[in-house]
């Protein structure tokens, strides 16, 4: 089974799909806005019309967009982020990833149902790097994913909650992107890019309810997967109605280390609680 985001010939369409997604979740569109149409997009990106309109039918597939003939694509979902400091500017995900990786050491440790979205980050940066603009000396990447053994009660299929294709079709998914994200850290490194960038992944056999971000241990995103009803296509070609969580497009709480005389302060001790929580699954729980 292959993901048609990553297979041949997809690096354009994959280059097109990043960029739509970072747009959608650093507050470049808003809910209710609309997309280019899908010519000047093509121009805008030198891709094909069939490109973008590959791209397109992810995007809807993923709930991001909705699309009716005549009228374009309109932005029916964001990805926001809820800091819990008063005092925090505004802040979205990529924006946050971005900062992490303008630190000589890079550090994240995940908790996620798939490998998608942050492998779709990390390729952002690795773009970065490639430029020029940022020059970190180590990336180390861990991340918790379920077991592949475990029955997740999502996605399923409405009609027909015994159809293996949806889970299957997850389990195809992720290992796509954790195929791509070990290629993209190794080659920053074996071009000289980035002197040390590994990953590291571990199962454990726990249904995901939340995805979780802790960057350069100094700063977490946690959010709940959001339970909805959707379609997707599976590889043969059939499209089902599937129940599912949203998760590229789910929304974040944002928590800093912060120094407080006397006390710790509550954004402290939720990245604290987290990094305990991610540390104890990874040694006693992974397989």
């Amino acid at each position: 089974m292959s993901d048609e985001r990553l297979g041949p010939g997809g690096k354009e369409f994959q280059r097109v799909l990043d960029q739509l997604r970072a747009w959608l979740s650093d507050g470049t569109y808003a809910v209710g806005s609309r997309l280019a149409t899908q010519r000047a997009l093509a121009e805008q990106f030198g891709v094909s019309r069939d490109t973008i309109q590959r791209v397109l039918r992810v995007l809807i597939g993923e709930g991001w967009i909705e699309a009716r003939q005549g009228s374009g694509a309109r932005v029916v979902k964001v990805s926001r982020v809820h800091s819990a400091s008063p005092a925090a500017d505004r802040v979205h995900l990529g924006k946050l990833i971005d900062r992490a990786f303008e630190h000589p050491e890079v550090t994240l440790d995940v908790a996620l149902l798939t490998s998608e979205s942050l492998d779709a980050h990390v390729r952002l940066q690795a773009d970065r790097i490639q430029a020029g603009e940022i020059h970190p000396q180590r990336i180390t990447v861990r991340m918790l994913l379920p077991s592949e053994s475990l029955h997740l009660p999502y996605p399923r299929a409405k009609q027909n909650p015994d159809d293996p294709r949806p889970q299957e079709r997850l389990r195809s998914i992720t290992r796509a992107h954790t195929q791509s994200l070990r290629r993209v850290l190794r080659e920053l490194q074996s071009e000289g890019l980035v002197p040390s960038a590994t990953v590291e992944i571990r199962r454990v056999p726990l249904v995901p309810t939340f995805k979780l971000y802790v960057l350069n241990g100094v700063t977490a995103l946690f959010g709940p997967y959001e339970v909805v009803e959707r379609r997707i296509v599976m590889d043969d070609g059939e499209d089902v109605e599937v129940v599912d969580v949203l998760g590229l497009g789910s929304d974040l709480s944002h928590y800093v280390k912060e120094e407080t005389p006397g006390a710790e302060s509550q954004g402290s001790l939720f990245v604290r609680s987290m990094e305990s929580w991610f540390i104890s699954c990874w040694e006693l729980l992974a397989e």
